[in-house]
């Protein structure tokens, strides 16, 4: 209960704070790229319930709904704007609107892409799936984009055991850092 107050405070705080800046961004990919701004993902989320998530986005139209290092020429999909919007987590800021409506919280497992079985599989095995997906997580903050799936399974079940809003707030605070210095983003 107290996760959730956190979340929703944090959640209209940093909306208001970023509206400017979001709308920026929005008007950004609009002017560089064909397309909407966002990109709806069907996304995996508490007790593998699929939702919706938006993203700014970063790819060209017509690009397959899969992990971005399953591509083959993944640089062939990004667009113009994308890499940068990537490479600082700015493509994220839309999730703040999932954390409102409670499907997200700010700090849990990554939500699985809807057609990532293996993931999904592997999390339902050891109860991961009863979390909330964060826009952040252990994982994240230890390898991102670098980690294989089951050493993110790994870190999201080390999470699962050891979750507390002290752990939380370290992720948290790892997430900015990383975030700003650009870390753990293949593309």
């Amino acid at each position: 209960m107290i996760k959730r107050v956190f979340d929703l405070v944090i959640a209209v705080l940093l909306l208001g704070f970023l509206s400017v800046p979001m709308l920026i961004i929005a008007l950004a990919v609009k002017l560089t790229s064909n397309g909407p701004v966002l990109y709806w993902s069907d996304r995996v989320g508490i007790n593998n319930r699929i939702f919706k998530m938006p993203k700014f986005r970063t790819m060209r139209v017509g690009a397959p709904a899969v992990a971005t290092h399953l591509f083959k020429n993944p640089d062939g999909y990004i667009t113009p704007l994308g890499q940068f919007l990537r490479k600082f987590s700015l493509d994220e800021l839309p999730q703040l609107f999932n954390i409102i409506s409670g499907d997200m919280t700010f700090v849990g497992p990554r939500p699985a892409l809807f057609n990532q079985y293996d993931l999904m599989g592997l999390r339902t095995k050891k109860n991961i799936h009863r979390l909330t997906p964060g826009i952040t997580g252990w994982a994240q903050v230890n390898g991102r984009d670098n980690l294989s799936i089951p050493v993110k399974v790994e870190f999201d079940e080390y999470y699962l055991k050891h979750r507390s809003f002290s752990f939380d707030f370290k992720i948290l605070c790892m997430t900015t850092i990383k975030a700003v210095r650009g870390e753990g983003v293949q593309h």
